[in-house]
């Protein structure tokens, strides 16, 4: 290591050089190909598993392992099943029906199923024994904790607030991953109101780390050197980082997404249920404002999620930023002086340049 820099208990465990996690990213973003180059440049890929049925999950894992020999992880929802009444569906669909056939859509129709079996999701987990299991949206019981660390997982909850954290360090979690309310995405929050829980990132971390005596990993708002610096001081372990890796070239979102997130200003995003029927932090457009106007109709997640589905998708086909959910993070426009294509390899190198950079500069500061 250069001078001004140092390595975690967190980062020397899983033989990291730059204390960067990939954040698990729905939506297509965290592909085999960027969670692999990611470790391989010596930090942390995390495969976003969350919509993936268990089949697919182990494919995905196979594929990474014939790219990596390196730790990696795959990130759940941890969610309950969901059987909507009709009238549910029925109103949602009448608010989302007019946007489909701006798209050229019949109307939508109920779902069989609204997501993927969360416990058939964690059989495959223990069963691949992967190298790190995260989990976002609630809480493991301790006994699945066990199984996952008897078939050799290094278990990480989200937090986005202290009484969260400390569920998971009585759950027998290992590691803690601050979700701070400048995070892209959807909102972790399964204790207590969303809107309690919009913790920032700088309070957030150390407030856990104090609080849980378990590794937390910072997450929310980081985009460059200067951002892991400041992790670090507050007691973090590592930085997770998500929309950084947006718009590598090994990320397989739709380009039009990769457009709105390089043209974002600080005040780009929002936090809305209105795409998924989960609060998520994500890019305005006019999906957002139609389907907020129907306010009311909005089902719970993952109804909502699975019933927009099918929009989406067929927006992302044409290349259609109106109509996707353009998940980002405020830190965006710190990523604008990257080029557009950079591949994470790249990008892991330039983020090592710029934390070492900074940790010098900090270190000047104080002699």
């Amino acid at each position: 290591m250069n001078e001004g820099s140092f390595v975690t208990p967190f980062a020397e465990h899983f033989q990291m050089r730059l204390p960067v996690v990939q954040a698990p990213m729905a939506g297509g973003a965290t592909t085999p190909a960027l969670v692999a180059a990611v470790s391989n440049a010596g930090g942390l890929g995390f495969l976003a598993g969350a919509a993936l049925a268990p089949e697919k999950i182990a494919s995905e894992v196979a594929a990474i392992r014939a790219l990596t020999d390196r730790p990696f992880g795959v990130n759940l929802f941890v969610l309950d099943p969901v059987s909507p009444v009709e009238a549910t569906v029925r109103r949602a669909l009448d608010a989302i029906d007019p946007l489909r056939a701006d798209l050229g859509l019949p109307p939508g129709q109920p779902l069989a199923r609204y997501a993927p079996d969360f416990r058939a999701q964690l059989e495959t987990l223990i069963e691949l024994r992967v190298p790190v299991a995260g989990f976002t949206f609630g809480l493991l019981a301790a006994d699945d904790v066990e199984r996952l660390h008897a078939s050799g997982s290094y278990v990480v909850g989200t937090a986005t607030h202290v009484a969260e954290g400390i569920a998971w360090r009585d759950a027998g979690a290992d590691a803690v991953a601050a979700q701070g309310a400048e995070a892209g995405a959807h909102r972790g929050t399964f204790i207590g109101a969303f809107e309690d829980a919009l913790v920032g990132t700088m309070a957030l971390v150390p407030q856990l780390v104090d609080a849980t005596g378990l590794p937390v990993l910072a997450a929310g708002g980081i985009m460059d050197g200067r951002g892991i610096v400041a992790a670090l001081a507050l007691g973090a372990q590592a930085a997770v980082m998500g929309t950084a890796f947006l718009t590598t070239r090994e990320s397989a979102i739709p380009e039009a997404w990769k457009t709105r997130v390089r043209g974002m200003s600080d005040t780009s995003t929002t936090v809305t249920r209105a795409i998924t029927g989960r609060h998520a932090r994500g890019i305005r457009n006019p999906l957002i404002q139609r389907l907020r106007e129907s306010a009311d109709s909005i089902a719970p997640y993952p109804v909502q999620n699975a019933l927009t589905q099918a929009l989406r998708q067929n927006a992302a086909r044409a290349q259609n930023g109106d109509y996707l959910s353009l998940w980002a993070g405020q830190g965006a426009p710190l990523g604008h002086t990257r080029a557009e294509a950079i591949g994470a390899i790249e990008l892991m190198a330039q983020l090592e340049q710029e934390w070492q950079a900074a940790s010098v500069r900090i270190a000047a500061f104080l002699r």
